[in-house]
């Protein structure tokens, strides 16, 4: 029996094996049982599960998921098709027919630079402080592509805070938004969004491209490749592109995605003391860009001659259309005949714009 054991990787398991092993668990049940971000919290809670398993040579030089983190991920190459597939996804009709709604998703990414601050006052560095305050924006490859470039050794527990916040919308929101709105303002009805004509849909990312590489270059391969699938999806002559961007691909870089990410929460990386401090400073930035939007919402309801309901401030976060769901049920809840979701989703795709504005800035001066 002791010549058997000696084969196996029983006696190499340590406490922290074990315990990443049961967080690995508890991720695959919140995805299939809770449907939290299933695309991703299981595939991450299998990486973390065979990153744990000793000897077995995954996550070694020369193993499939290192060679995964080193050319696909630390390349940006990854989280750069996430964005090409979320572009061809992607319906920026609701906040090219309300303008006003990109307000509210610069506003949410208050939530970015709350964190960044408090990271620093904490001792982390610029560049560590960049990556956690990232994860407020709510934007997984926008928090991944962020760590990759400024704090590599981190990426696991950005990552893992990101998508995990993501799941937990419908959670965190709600009470940040009641305490921030009374019943009446929850109740205010939206005029009906305009109809919105292809010729400003097949604009709207070619214009995009241009004054993003003009004025923040360095937020440019986010954006540029989200607007590059959008275009693909509002052209109408390059459906098999846009299919080929939303389908195929993004099912497969999802998985290796997942599948890496999880790969790094190997124990000696992820229990530590940094770790539980960067998942505590994705509650205070997710927390704060929440109410950054709900904030300025109130106020463009308080000085505009339109009904604006505070609430799809909040959705200003870029978790789509996670937020902007959240947001209509509560309405809901208030007034059953009060629609508000596209006007939701507005600042829910001028979120997705703003987090990667927002890391562009924070490359171009920490990287």
């Amino acid at each position: 029996m002791i010549d058997v054991l000696a084969f196996t990787s029983i006696p190499y398991l340590t406490i922290g094996n074990l315990i990443m092993i049961s967080i690995g668990c508890v991720l695959i049940y919140l995805g299939i049982s809770r449907q939290m971000e299933p695309l991703l919290l299981v595939p991450i809670g299998l990486g973390a599960i065979l990153a744990n398993i000793p000897l077995t040579g995954l996550t070694e030089e020369g193993g499939i998921f290192q060679i995964f983190l080193k050319y696909l991920i630390h390349t940006e190459i990854v989280p750069l098709l996430i964005f090409l597939g979320l572009g061809a996804l992607t319906d920026f009709s609701p906040l090219l027919a309300n303008p006003k709604t990109f307000l509210l998703g610069a506003a949410a990414q208050i939530g970015i630079f709350m964190a960044f601050i408090v990271a620093l006052f904490l001792g982390f560095t610029p560049q560590e402080a960049a990556s956690i305050g990232i994860i407020g924006g709510a934007d997984g490859p926008t928090t991944i592509y962020t760590t990759t470039l400024l704090a590599p050794h981190l990426l696991a527990a950005t990552a893992v805070a990101a998508y995990s916040y993501m799941s937990l919308v419908p959670i965190i929101q709600p009470p940040i938004i009641k305490a921030l709105t009374s019943k009446e303002e929850r109740k205010v009805r939206m005029e009906q969004l305009r109809q919105v004509s292809k010729k400003e849909r097949i604009v709207f990312p070619i214009v995009t491209i241009i004054i993003c590489g003009l004025l923040a270059p360095k937020a440019l391969p986010l954006i540029g490749m989200l607007m590059v699938g959008n275009l693909f999806k509002e052209s109408g002559v390059t459906d098999r592109l846009a299919k080929g961007a939303s389908d195929e691909l993004m099912n497969i870089v999802t998985i290796i995605l997942g599948l890496t990410i999880g790969s790094t929460m190997k124990a000696s990386n992820f229990l530590r003391v940094e770790t539980l401090l960067v998942l505590s400073l994705g509650v205070i930035a997710f927390a704060s860009a929440t109410a950054g939007g709900v904030l300025l919402g109130k106020l463009m309801n308080y000085v505009s001659r339109e009904d604006i309901n505070p609430m799809i401030g909040a959705a200003g976060v870029s978790a789509v259309p996670m937020s902007a769901r959240v947001v209509q049920r509560m309405a809901i809840d208030e007034d059953p005949q009060n629609h508000i979701l596209m006007h939701a989703m507005g600042p829910n795709v001028a979120g997705v714009i703003g987090s990667a504005v927002a890391a562009g800035i924070l490359i171009h001066i920490l990287g």
